[in-house]
């Protein structure tokens, strides 16, 4: 399968080192692309840079960022974006995400922590956006987050999403675990949030496993199963917006390969129920 952007649909996998041999010696037709970190591949030699880069070959690859902190009072990373322009450029990897979150001030916080659902926050981030997207020569998608506090809000979330994808002119990676979360731990209805985001935003989608730490307290880990409310809520999105390219997201407690192709085989039905020939991800502009 050769690497062309236009061909990023269907369902995808996080890539995880670990897959690496496995991926070497078999074709793993179930996971139609695969989405990186690229600060985790960026600078890899040796043997995994090698493997990687035979795959970046075989398959369309997406890009979803860990460390820009889009929110954050500190400057950009311009070095860093530099950086990242050439590793997509290498890898013809030309879509890329970020959280609409920051993750780092003076230093790095190693999570990802609310923007406040302000006015003035939306200004700011759309402005940082628009540096990103020009410095990289390209658009990005922000990802909804999900998040435990709103200190200083005074916009509903789903305002202030909408608000900085119009500002910013960017594009959104529609997290759907994180709609369920927020919905759980904020008590608001998660498919009437979902239909009030605009349809010509959505780049792909993420779905993804979290733990309940209390009935109403779920917190987003990446690290289980997907449930029965979220998957149904990925299948709401497909009837509601037409089938979008969507990607598995495991990141802690790693089952085999195997156990995760049966959940991209789940998208994979989901996604067979509302086909329809032109459902790609296709480059803008």
């Amino acid at each position: 399968m050769h690497n062309d952007p236009l061909l990023v649909q269907g369902a995808g996998l996080g890539l995880r080192r670990a897959f690496i041999r496995e991926l070497a010696d078999q074709s793993v037709d179930t996971v139609h692309f695969w989405e990186i970190a690229p600060e985790n591949w960026m600078n890899v030699g040796g043997y995994y840079g090698e493997q990687f880069r035979a795959l970046t070959q075989r398959f369309p690859f997406i890009c979803h960022g860990l460390s820009l902190s889009i929110g954050s009072p500190s400057p950009l990373d311009e070095t860093f974006l530099q950086q990242l322009k050439k590793f997509l450029q290498i890898h013809h990897i030309h879509h890329y995400s970020e959280h609409l979150s920051y993750c780092s001030d003076d230093g790095h916080l190693y999570d990802l922590m609310p923007i406040p659902f302000t006015e003035e926050a939306v200004h700011y981030v759309a402005q940082r956006i628009r540096k990103v997207q020009q410095i990289l020569e390209r658009r990005i998608a922000i990802e909804n987050v999900s998040y435990y506090a709103a200190p200083g809000k005074n916009m509903e979330e789903i305002d202030f999403l909408n608000a900085v994808l119009d500002e910013a002119d960017c594009d959104l990676l529609l997290d759907i675990n994180n709609i369920y979360v927020n919905s759980v731990n904020h008590r608001y209805d998660a498919k009437s949030f979902l239909e009030k985001i605009p349809a010509k935003r959505i780049r792909y989608l993420h779905v993804a496993g979290h733990y309940t730490e209390v009935e109403d307290l779920l917190i987003d880990t990446h690290g289980a199963a997907v449930i029965d409310p979220v998957w149904q809520l990925l299948e709401h999105a497909y009837r509601h917006f037409g089938v979008i390219p969507t990607v598995l997201e495991r990141d802690f407690n790693i089952p085999p390969l195997a156990t995760l192709l049966d959940e991209v085989n789940t998208i994979h039905m989901l996604q067979a129920k509302y086909q329809h020939p032109v459902d790609a991800l296709t480059q803008h502009g």
